[in-house]
């Protein structure tokens, strides 16, 4: 029986992958270099932005410290959000019918909290979260499995009792090594097959989880 449902935010709720890789090759630009968005895919959707930072630094040899980078990428990034994000298909809909049907609902993100908050308020969702979990919050960050353990400390359910939906390789991992069933939504990138094995499922959208939540309690 599933009781709380935790969702990612970047590339599961949000279409906001773009904007990040914007930005994040921005950086690399104002250094006289650059990446492309296959690369960002690769080794950036997922993580958090310390983790992606110190990884920039030591690949492209930036001048500046990390926390410098981690700086130059918040000041610019709330104005980048501004600009408009939009919902991923389905996304409203099912968060409806998780309330409805009182579920409880999370937020377990890599993001910061200013930036999460005001994506959440900027595509009028954030009235459905009882809770949230951030990426700043942890030492580990996904794919480590502490985000989403401590989501499930928050929803106060057994992890049995809690679903994950996910779009990137490191938060099936995550979801997966916290013992969580965890769907994937891919959205830039499809999983390999070892993730598509770690997933429970793999869906072409949010609409499809209703179904699956209506079949696995039903069944329980």
């Amino acid at each position: 029986m599933k009781k709380a449902v935790i969702f990612d935010l970047d590339g599961l709720l949000a279409d906001s992958e773009s904007v990040s890789y914007r930005l994040y090759n921005g950086l690399l630009e104002a250094y006289g270099t650059g990446f492309s968005m296959e690369t960002f895919i690769e080794n950036c959707c997922g993580k958090t932005i310390v983790s992606n930072m110190r990884s920039m630094v030591k690949e492209y040899d930036l001048p500046i410290s990390v926390e410098e980078c981690c700086e130059w990428i918040r000041s610019r990034e709330l104005d980048y959000l501004e600009q408009g994000v939009e919902l991923k298909k389905g996304a409203r809909n099912l968060l409806v019918y998780l309330k409805k049907n009182s579920f409880k609902i999370l937020l377990a993100t890599s993001s910061y909290k200013e930036r999460a908050v005001k994506m959440l308020e900027l595509t009028g969702i954030e009235e459905f979260f009882d809770d949230m979990v951030f990426g700043t919050e942890l030492k580990r960050g996904k794919p480590y499995p502490d985000i989403f353990l401590k989501a499930a400390e928050y929803a106060k359910e057994p992890p049995e009792h809690c679903l994950v939906l996910e779009d990137s390789e490191a938060g099936v991992q995550a979801a997966y090594a916290a013992g969580i069933d965890v769907i994937c939504i891919p959205d830039l990138k499809q999983p390999s097959k070892e993730y598509k094995e770690k997933a429970t499922a793999v869906m072409d959208s949010l609409d499809e989880v209703i179904g699956w939540l209506d079949l696995t309690n039903l069944s329980k």
